[in-house]
């Protein structure tokens, strides 16, 4: 088990994680809120793909309104990817114990994956809302402009709603990161470990002067192929989410499972899945970037994870 000290350096490292998602992710991410928000509607369809949508916030709000509500991202995701890669990290060596076998093992990763995306579930909740309520903001009626900026929205949320308000669709978020932090972690660990024993097979062994580049490599694609997963396992979770946080009615239930059968009998299996083309085209670039930066963070900091 890791002391204190290193410890704390994980924590350090998945908070430089999260804020390389952000900035790789987070225009991808505001096509996908808004695809979610507008085309599950009884009203149809507003965007008729994710290029429609891109081009339509450009064109009415400038490249600003691709990065709408990314300050409470910037804080939101430092914190929730610092207690995401610490907690997992901690977790794992806590079941893990003193094994020397470098390989994964999923009794270890499952539960230290879920219970760290239950975790931080607490923090995205609040955050995720503000984002998502400022990312739909637009010129049609249902979702015109309130709030000058995250924390006006924070703010005016809790006046209006109070802290039960705030914490809209905090199941749908759990359900989402436990699951989906499981797959994360399970499709990473794999996929690392199988690269690894492919890369270092004796073919590749004296490359040394490649270290470097196939280290990145490694982290580009084991992160871009976890990110890939976590979504497509979990995202009619995702838009239930969005639906729950962003529709202004406050008899809305805040059910996942009831708002996913809604969705379904109005826009079938298309409108739980509102959003997938974005949200697969961040997730790859997003995750394998933050992959990349926390294990040369770890690096940097001194941690040996092998």
């Amino acid at each position: 088990m890791a002391g204190a000290g290193d410890a704390a350096k994980e924590y350090v490292a998945g908070s430089v994680a999260g804020v390389a998602q952000v900035i790789v992710g987070h225009p991808f991410d505001t096509v996908k809120v808004k695809m979610q928000a507008h085309n599950t509607t009884a009203q149809g369809k507003v965007y008729k793909n994710a290029f429609h949508c891109t081009s339509r916030i450009l064109l009415e709000e400038g490249i600003r309104g691709l990065y709408k509500g990314a300050s409470s991202s910037f804080i939101g995701i430092a914190v929730e990817s610092s207690l995401f890669f610490g907690t997992y990290s901690q977790a794992k060596q806590l079941l893990q114990g003193r094994s020397e076998d470098g390989r994964p093992q999923l009794q270890v990763i499952i539960p230290s994956a879920a219970s760290s995306g239950a975790l931080i579930s607490c923090v995205l909740t609040p955050t995720e809302l503000t984002k998502c309520r400022m990312q739909v903001q637009g010129n049609d009626a249902v979702h015109a402009a309130r709030y000058s900026s995250p924390l006006d929205c924070a703010v005016k949320t809790l006046e209006s709603e109070g802290l039960r308000g705030i914490y809209r669709g905090g199941l749908a978020t759990l359900f989402r990161e436990a699951i989906g932090n499981a797959v994360f972690f399970c499709a990473y660990e794999y996929s690392r470990f199988w690269m690894r024993n492919y890369l270092d097979s004796p073919q590749f062994s004296a490359s040394n002067h490649f270290v470097l580049a196939k280290d990145i490599g490694i982290g580009i694609m084991s992160g871009g192929i976890s990110g890939m997963a976590f979504w497509t396992a979990t995202l009619p979770l995702d838009v239930a989410k969005t639906i729950i946080q962003t529709n202004p009615d406050p008899h809305l239930s805040r059910n996942p499972f009831h708002i996913l059968r809604m969705i379904y009998k109005r826009a079938g299996m298309g409108g739980c899945y509102a959003g997938l083309g974005p949200t697969l085209a961040r997730a790859f670039p997003a995750n394998a970037a933050a992959i990349v930066a926390w294990e040369y963070s770890a690096k940097i900091l001194g941690i040996n994870r092998g």
